[in-house]
């Protein structure tokens, strides 16, 4: 098992820059990538972006390229979502994900056993 805990999200401004934080705990030995979702009301949730653990290899969505970024330090066993120039289509709950898996498709949240709590992202125009 693999515990996941976000932190960071509160309500910020359109153009300002949020730094998420997700920790993990656990069996964290047999992560093989870690990727962040997003879910605003109403919608699907969606993939953001993620890490090859391992690698430290990243993908993202087109939605976010040049924006936001990933990263991961393994030794403290965290993933960070570094997100500039937000804007209020960004607000929504953002998911720490976790997969031990090989070989399948990173942007689907299908691919993902270990999820966190979430975190709330607003931003306000």
């Amino acid at each position: 098992q693999v515990q996941l805990v976000e932190s960071g999200g509160r309500l910020v401004q359109a153009g300002d820059s949020l730094r998420l934080a997700c920790a993990a705990s656990g069996r964290t030995f047999s992560t093989y990538a870690m990727a962040w979702f997003r879910q605003a009301p109403g919608k699907e949730r969606e993939i953001v972006g993620g890490i090859m653990w391992n690698t430290g290899g990243t993908f993202s969505a087109d939605s976010v390229k040049g924006r936001f970024t990933i990263s991961r330090d393994k030794a403290q066993n965290t993933v960070y979502l570094q997100m500039n120039s937000l804007k209020p289509e960004d607000t929504a709950i953002y998911y720490c994900a976790a997969t031990g898996r090989f070989g399948i498709p990173l942007m689907s949240k299908g691919s993902y056993n270990y999820w966190g709590q979430g975190t709330q992202v607003t931003v306000s125009s």
